[in-house]
């Protein structure tokens, strides 16, 4: 991260603080939140063409996942292979079809001039962002958070505020 300051000569205006990150994770989900937070990262990244990163992870518990939407009530998938087969199936499907969302935004990216790369993990969505961005050495971490109730949010978890709380750099939130 490169900080630059704009100083007025007369000192007649406050002092200006510019930011330039040199990496920026950005965090993308299949939420309707995704295309702003998309969005916004690139005006961020405008600043200093900083190469960026653009990862969505896989999890059983995100809302999109397609274990969400499988008709579970009264059966056991484990031990139902033709269920087994069609879960697996529909899995697939999700995961290709996150895959092509990724890659689209890539593109669009890499058309406006960045340095773009992208990935898709497995796994618990806080942990996996946070990993990645050590691994990766991130300057920045721009991401959504969907505004759950504060109920579901200690039921179930904030990925925002997981990393928000361990990540080694800056966190962007985009507010849904």
């Amino acid at each position: 991260m490169v900080i630059l300051y704009n100083v007025n000569r007369y000192l007649t205006k406050p002092l200006e603080v510019l930011i330039m990150y040199e990496k920026i994770l950005i965090a993308i989900d299949t939420s309707t939140i995704s295309d702003r937070v998309f969005d916004i990262a690139l005006q961020l990244a405008k600043i200093g063409q900083p190469n960026l990163m653009l990862v969505h992870i896989l999890s059983e518990e995100a809302e999109e996942s397609p274990i969400n939407y499988w008709p579970m009530i009264g059966t056991d998938i484990g031990t139902n292979p033709e269920m087994m087969k069609e879960y697996h199936q529909l899995w697939e499907k999700f995961e290709q079809e996150c895959l092509q969302m990724l890659k689209s935004k890539a593109d669009k990216a890499k058309e406006l001039g960045f340095n773009t790369e992208f990935t898709q993990l497995r796994g618990n969505p806080g942990r996996e962002l946070c990993k990645l961005a050590q691994k990766w050495n991130a300057d920045l971490i721009v991401m959504g958070r969907r505004g759950h109730s504060v109920f579901n949010e200690l039921l179930l978890g904030s990925v925002s505020n997981y990393v928000i709380h361990r990540a080694h750099c800056s966190v962007h939130i985009v507010q849904d």
